[in-house]
């Protein structure tokens, strides 16, 4: 799951309040914000911090949701190259 995902799906609906005042309330654009909500952008370690402070959650759950949806992805990007690659083991 992106980020941007668990954001728009379940922690806006909580926070009730417009997205307008969220991105003001975490000092980017409103532009910046539907971006991430439309995962179109990654959530950054400075925006993990952002959104850590402003939801009560930890920079590092957002960074390693992130960290986690980019593997996920090149995974399925890398899938035949990764298929060809045997995994060793030491002697």
């Amino acid at each position: 799951m992106h980020p941007g995902e668990l954001f728009r799906e379940d922690i806006l609906p909580a926070l009730n309040k417009p997205k307008a005042e969220i991105a003001r309330l975490l000092e980017v654009s409103r532009q910046t914000l539907y971006d991430i909500l439309a995962e179109k952008q990654d959530i950054t370690p400075t925006m993990a911090l952002r959104v850590g402070k402003l939801t009560g959650t930890t920079p590092e759950m957002w960074v390693n949701m992130q960290r986690n949806y980019d593997l996920r992805v090149q995974a399925v990007k890398d899938a035949d190259i990764l298929a060809r690659i045997p995994t060793l083991e030491a002697a």
